[in-house]
C-alpha cells in the first residue's frame, strides 16, 4: 500500500458512498486511476466491504452493552456459534486476562437486552459473565 492507497481509504472512511469522480478529484488523480486502485484494494482484501453508519437518532433508540465472558475449557467454538446466532451481537473479541471473550451487543429495549443477557449467561460453556451497560458515548472513532 502506498500513499495514494492510504489517502483513498481515508476518503472512503469518511464517506463510503462518495462517487468515483469526487474521490478522484479529491485525490488529484484520473477517475480510471482511482477506479483501478479501488478495485485492487477490494481484490486484495484491504477493503473488505462497505457498511452503513447509523445516525444519532437511530442509535439513541438502542441500548448497548459489553459482556465479559469466562468460557469453560474447549467450549469456545460452541459458545461462539451460539453467540453468532444472536442478532443483538455486533462484535466479539478474544481477550487476555481474567475473561476469554468481550461481546458487544445492542438491543431495542431494556427488556430485550435483559433477555439476550440471560441467554448469553445460560449458554452451555459459559462459566461466568459480567455485563456493562453503555450509558453515553463520549468518543467514537470507529469510522
Amino acid at each position: 500500500m502506498d500513499e495514494l492507497d492510504r489517502a483513498l481509504i481515508a476518503q472512503l472512511s469518511g464517506n463510503a458512498r462518495m462517487s468515483l469522480a469526487t474521490l478522484a478529484r479529491r485525490l488529484g488523480v484520473a477517475r480510471s486511476t482511482a477506479q483501478a486502485r479501488l478495485e485492487r484494494l477490494e481484490r486484495s482484501g484491504r477493503i473488505a466491504g462497505y457498511t452503513l453508519r447509523l445516525g444519532e437518532e437511530v442509535r439513541e433508540g438502542r441500548i448497548g452493552a459489553t459482556v465479559l465472558l469466562q468460557i469453560e475449557p474447549r467450549a469456545q467454538a460452541g459458545v461462539l456459534a451460539r453467540l453468532r446466532a444472536l442478532p443483538e451481537v455486533e462484535r466479539i473479541h478474544t481477550t487476555s486476562g481474567r475473561f476469554d471473550l468481550l461481546v458487544q451487543l445492542v438491543a431495542a429495549t431494556p427488556a430485550a437486552l435483559d433477555g439476550v443477557l440471560d441467554r448469553i449467561g445460560a449458554a452451555t460453556g459459559v462459566r461466568s459473565s459480567e455485563s456493562l451497560i453503555h450509558l453515553a458515548t463520549k468518543i467514537d472513532r470507529s469510522l
